[in-house]
């Protein structure tokens, strides 16, 4: 039963619906605008592939014409003939390298395309940030977006180029293979003399069936070992970038024990899946191996007959040894590129998942309950917003109101009743909600989270993100004044990872400075002062108030303090319930 079990899991590896998800990755390419650009490269790599396979030909004729030469000791052919396998190896060499300079070129032109692509439907309807709350998260987008792509492009041109050569030297040498056969006749007794004509192809292609099955059977386990690798390095690798970008809390709780401990224990299970491969892959190798080494000898063996019968000379032996080779080496496709292909299924699989996972985000959000309106109306309404958990509790029911240009909303509760959850549904990123929100057309909004995010790169970059608003050379010296970052002003063009290099402090001021730079018409601030004191957080509020009269402004705090820069304030009671009152 685990014999068929083994060969139905490797036929649904390569049934209809498997080459489907194939060129589900690869066709947009070869679809998209720069396909004729990719299939002039390709063109031109074939043609370079088949050009090898004809000089492997040629060589093989050389092979009987040089051996016989040997055995005649005939010095003048001898000499000829390495003059003339000195231009074959030339024009060998020159092909080879420049098929590869093509096919890296088209791998590097498939890659920037797909990476382009993929990148997009990521970052597009927000999927990088809903994808944590589908069913099945997806593991690691980084590592699909940036090794498996180009794995699976790298991995896909060289099994096609592998094949196309296998197929190649097949059709070339198995006639060849058959006019050097002869025929091989022998007695079985009293059934006569059975004769086999062309007895080399068929020992050449049982040899190499009797290989592949055996390599299947043996090495089907490795396609999952091989998908489990890839996510157990990708943990590991995350988990110490997670603490490179968090160094000073663990720094601070002096928490190099506990990660050290995580570390070993995800580094744990990269080692003992890696056994795993190993002991697979030691039991490949030894059946490939030998079953490669015995095909050196193998058909001089079944040749040997003929040659001791005085049928053909050394020349004439060694040419059929060579042409036997090359058929079982084409045969043999599947026995030497088995580790190649159970890798690479495993990177399909990956890639396969992380588009799946995208397809169902844009599905979800096609069918979500909240409905975002753009309106003429120049104020912000909610009707009958209710927000839930991705456990379907309700944190919030039946909520309405309305808030004119410039007006504050401040949002309070108990810790857990989901005041952020809301201000992120406001904000339209929380997707387990439903009602309406109305916001006017062409509205401007921004979101100020308790940690800012700064982007890798010059101060002034982080400043100007998510793009460099009109004016801003002219009124950022200012602005930095106004909100205590004057001393910053010599560094605005120094690179540095300014999540670390400034205090949390200084973090949610620059997110105060960005709002001023890009004065929005909707700002929401998810306790965004709560690393400040009280008189800076004053100061900062009076600075939107004052500069930017027309911004809606919409706060979540616990302090009380707050209160006197709002106009309406929001108490979520809990169990869904809520009250509205004026300040």
């Amino acid at each position: 039963m685990l014999e068929i079990k083994q060969h139905a899991n490797w036929r649904d590896k390569f049934s209809l619906s498997f080459w489907r998800r194939f060129w589900s990755l690869a066709g947009p390419y070869w679809s998209s605008e720069e396909k004729w650009s990719g299939i002039l490269l390709l063109t031109a790599i074939m043609a370079m592939n088949l050009g090898t396979v004809y000089i492997t030909v040629l060589i093989n004729t050389w092979t009987k014409d040089f051996y016989n030469a040997l055995q005649e000791a005939n010095k003048a052919a001898f000499l000829a003939d390495l003059v003339r396998f000195a231009e074959l190896a030339a024009a060998y060499i020159i092909q080879t390298v420049y098929m590869l300079y093509l096919q890296q070129m088209l791998q590097i032109r498939w890659r920037r395309w797909m990476t382009k692509s993929y990148l997009s439907r990521w970052l597009g309807r927000q999927s990088y940030y809903r994808m944590q709350f589908l069913d099945k998260p997806t593991d690691n987008p980084d590592q699909r977006i940036s090794q498996d792509i180009e794995s699976f492009i790298d991995l896909t041109l060289t099994l096609s180029i592998q094949l196309l050569n296998s197929v190649a030297t097949l059709v070339s040498f198995i006639a060849i293979l058959w006019e050097l056969s002869g025929t091989l006749s022998f007695s079985v007794g009293s059934l006569g003399i059975v004769s086999i004509p062309g007895y080399m192809v068929w020992a050449a292609i049982g040899y190499s069936a009797i290989g592949t099955w055996l390599t299947m059977k043996v090495g089907n386990p490795l396609v999952k070992l091989n998908f489990n690798q890839q996510r157990y390095e990708a943990d590991f690798r995350f988990s110490m970038v997670r603490l490179r970008e968090n160094s000073e809390c663990v720094a601070l709780y002096r928490g190099e024990p506990d990660e050290q401990a995580n570390f070993l224990s995800r580094f744990t299970s990269v080692v003992n899946n890696y056994w795993k491969i190993m002991k697979r892959q030691k039991k490949v190798n030894s059946l490939t191996g030998g079953y490669n080494q015995l095909a050196v000898i193998f058909p001089i063996l079944m040749a040997a007959p003929r040659f001791f019968a005085g049928q053909m000379q050394l020349g004439g032996l060694m040419q059929t040894a060579s042409a036997f080779r090359s058929v079982h080496e084409a045969l043999s496709f599947m026995v030497n590129s088995y580790t190649t292909i159970a890798g690479w299924n495993a990177i399909m699989d990956r890639l396969t998942g992380f588009t799946e996972a995208i397809d169902q985000v844009k599905t979800v959000k096609e069918h979500e309950e909240l409905k975002r309106f753009n309106s003429p109306d120049p104020s912000f309404s909610v009707q009958s917003l209710s927000v839930f958990l991705p456990d379907k509790r309700v944190l919030l029911k039946g909520l309405d109101f309305r808030l004119e240009p410039g007006s504050s909303l401040l949002i309070t509760g108990q810790s857990g009743s989901g005041k952020s959850t809301l201000i992120r549904t406001l904000a339209g990123i929380w997707p387990f909600a439903g009602g309406a929100i109305f916001l006017p057309d062409n509205a401007k909004t921004m979101f100020l989270p308790q940690k800012p995010y700064l982007p890798l790169g010059t101060l002034r970059t982080a400043l100007y993100y998510p793009s460099e608003p009109k004016d801003a050379e002219r009124r950022l010296l200012k602005i930095l004044d106004l909100c205590y970052l004057g001393h910053l002003t010599t560094a605005l063009d120094q690179s540095d990872n300014w999540a670390q290099s400034l205090s949390l402090g200084e973090q949610q001021r620059i997110a105060f400075a960005r709002v001023l730079l890009q004065r929005p018409d909707y700002v929401f601030l998810d306790e965004a002062t709560a690393s400040l004191d009280e008189k800076m957080e004053k100061t900062l509020y009076q600075l939107i108030r004052s500069q930017l009269s027309a911004t809606t402004v919409i706060s979540v705090g616990h302090r009380s303090s707050l209160a006197a820069w709002h106009d309406l304030q929001l108490t979520l009671m809990g169990d869904g319930n809520w009250t509205m009152s004026v300040l």
